[in-house]
This record gives structure tokens, sequence and C-alpha cells, in this order.
């Protein structure tokens, strides 16, 4: 019989790389759920070819006019809090959480505490609560594997692995599309422009992230709660070819890397086989094909939100949850042209100084830092507008 498979955050370039997945696999996987945000015509389109149980739009504005209550035998839902509800349903056995930002946290815990496997893209999750998060995968033993390519990289490398041989990992980073754009120009850049990306296609808050390598920043923190490696022991190196997706480097010198095509098809499928092996080649690309691999360090002036990402994480407790809510916020901001580029880290420099880290054991902590941090980064804009007024 095919395994369950509910996927959050269906419209998403993660969301479609699972379904890409889901259809070179009919036998051994059924879509049994998935959620969009108000993509209602991905919805539509989803639901014509797979036939799920159900649907959960998730934005309390979408109109209920276009789905309604069902379509043939799929339910739809309306809510944000009919994801967490999802998740729990029995059938379930592997639940796929691509949603982005911390609108993932709760479903993703109903993932944990429901007894599911678990394939994690949300990196929102472990970076604002990793350590209830943890807490919560001992208590319920739950299997989790990373879905984001340099994390499933790494999982795979120190699988196979003794780990007391390991001195070291490394993400790497293609370095956004302005890598090599003269530093006193960034001040310049326009959204048109941070919305693209040299490697892969995203949605517009991953990529603005990754121009400014502040997802790398939440990838290590990430790193950090899934391995359990010390914030001395993750690197980031700069990778524009995007093919070694994590290193390993070992005590004795030596280094292991895992490498393949750019392509999220390679993670996915390895988490929705997980523990068994993928049964067939899903893309081939051998080493004589790969041409020139460089490798380079990120230059912390051009990346300063890297710096502010091992800041958080060292500090521990809420910091993190400062960190991406500040970036979430003014990702947004940027979004709407209303401050620059460059501002991104400015702001989320403001809220690690300006908000005091707590170290809570509930979820309600975490989300309450969250929330602290959002208003204090739109009031921090407001003031701003006015004083430039």
């Amino acid at each position: 019989m095919a395994t369950s498979v509910c996927l959050l955050g269906a419209s998403g370039s993660v969301g479609e790389s699972t379904l890409k997945v889901l259809r070179a696999y009919p036998e051994e996987f059924r879509l049994h759920s998935f959620s969009v945000h108000s993509n209602l015509q991905k919805a539509l389109e989803i639901q014509k070819e797979f036939s799920p149980d159900f649907i959960c739009v998730s934005s309390d504005s979408a109109d209920r006019s276009v789905l309604g209550n069902k379509i043939g035998k799929t339910k739809i839902l309306y809510g944000e809090s009919f994801l967490t509800e999802l998740v729990k349903d029995s059938s379930i056995e592997i639940v796929i959480t691509a949603i982005v930002g911390a609108v993932g946290l709760r479903p993703t815990i109903a993932a944990i505490t429901s007894g599911k496997r678990l394939g994690i893209a949300n990196k929102e999750t472990l970076v604002t609560s990793g350590p209830l998060i943890n807490s919560l995968i001992t208590k319920h033993k739950t299997k989790v594997v990373p879905v984001d390519s340099e994390h499933n990289a790494l999982f795979q490398l120190l699988e196979s692995l003794n780990r007391n041989a390991v001195e070291k990992i490394i993400l790497t980073a293609s370095g956004g599309s302005f890598r090599d754009l003269p530093i006193d120009q960034l001040p310049l850049v326009t959204k048109e422009q941070a919305l693209h990306h040299p490697t892969w296609s995203m949605g517009p808050k991953i990529t603005v992230d990754s121009n400014g390598m502040i997802n790398k920043g939440l990838e290590i923190i990430e790193a950090h709660f899934l391995f359990g490696v010390p914030y001395e022991k993750i690197g980031v190196v700069i990778h524009p070819q995007s093919i070694a997706h994590g290193i390993v480097e070992l005590r004795d010198g030596a280094s292991f890397v895992y490498a393949s095509y750019p392509d999220m098809i390679f993670p996915i499928a390895h988490s929705l086989f997980y523990p068994e092996p993928i049964p067939k080649v899903l893309r081939s690309y051998p080493a004589r094909e790969w041409g020139k691999l460089e490798f380079r360090e990120p230059d912390p002036s051009r990346y300063p939100g890297l710096l502010l990402a091992y800041e958080a994480g060292k500090a521990g407790g809420t910091a993190p949850s400062i960190f991406n809510a500040a970036n979430e916020v003014a990702v947004e901001l940027f979004l709407k042209n209303e401050i620059r580029f460059v501002d991104i880290p400015q702001y989320i420099r403001a809220a690690l100084d300006s908000i005091a880290v707590a170290y809570p054991e509930t979820l309600e902590g975490y989300e309450e830092a969250d929330r602290i941090t959002r208003e204090t980064v739109r009031n921090l804009k407001s003031r701003k507008a006015v004083s430039a007024c």
C-alpha cells in the first residue's frame, strides 16, 4: 500500500519539487493532503491531479467561493489553525513541512507529537524554538529527516561516518546574485534584482534571504540543532556552482563531500524513502560533467547577516527567534520598497540589541519573543519614517 504523505506548502518551490517526486513514484506514495496559503488556482490544479483527502487554505482572506467546501472526495479546510489539525490525521505517515516562516512552527510540532515521520524544510521551526523542538523529538522518538539540500547532504554524510572522527561540518552557499557586485553598489540594489537567484528557483522571501546569505545564517542555527554540533564547528563556504551541498571535515585532515545536480528532487526523495535507498536514478550527473568547482570564504562586509546569525545562535534562548522574526519583517518591508536591501541586517542588529534574550521552557515563550520582535521592528521602521520627514 502506498505511503500517505501530507505536504504543507504545496505551492512553493519545495512543494512543487515534492509533487514532482510523488509523480515519479505513484506506487510508493499517495498525496493524502496538502496546504497552500492563498494560491487557489494551484490548489485546483493539484486537486485535479492527485485527488487528496484534504486541502487546507491557510489565508484568512481567501475567496472561499473558488474551492468551496468540497471537490469530489476532497474536503477543503480554511484557516491557519487547520494546518495543525491536518497533520494529526491518523492515516498520515509522512509530513513534509515546506511552509516558509514561523507559521510552520505549530504544525511541525503537531507532526512531531503525533508520531509522524517528518521531512523538514521549514528551517524557521528549529531556528526559533530549537531547544523545545529537540526535547519533543527526543520525547516522542520522532524521526526527522532534513529536506534542505545542505542539511540533507550533511545528514547523509554524518550517518555514514564515525562521529568521533568529525572535526567540522561545512554548509555551501551560492553567494547569491550579488556575490561579485562591488560592495559600494549594494545600497542601490532593487527589489527586481534581489528576486533573481543564479542557481535556484525559490519564493521571494527565500530568494532575498539567499542573496544576503541570511538564509545561510538560518541554516547554521538549524544545523546546530539538527546535528548537535557547536557553532565553532559549523562553517560556510561560497560555492558558485552549487554542486557540492555539504562537506564534512575529519580530524585527520580529509574531507567527505556530497555532490549532486542542483535539484531539490534529491533531498526530497531521500527524505520520503528514508531509511530505504531511492530505487532508481533521479538524474544522472557524472563527475566528468561538473567542470570547475570553486570554494571561497564569504566576505563579512558583504554578508553582515551571517555574523549576526552566529551571534544569535551562540547567545541561545530566544536570540535566534529574534533574529528570524526581525529578518522576516525586514524582508517584508524591503519587498514593499519601504527599506533598502542593505537595511535588512541593520534592522536585525537593532532588534538583537534592543530586545532582552529569554530562555523559555514553553512554546508560548518563544512565540512571545517572535511577537515582540515583529512589533519592535515595525515600530522602528515607523520612527525612522517619521524622522526622515
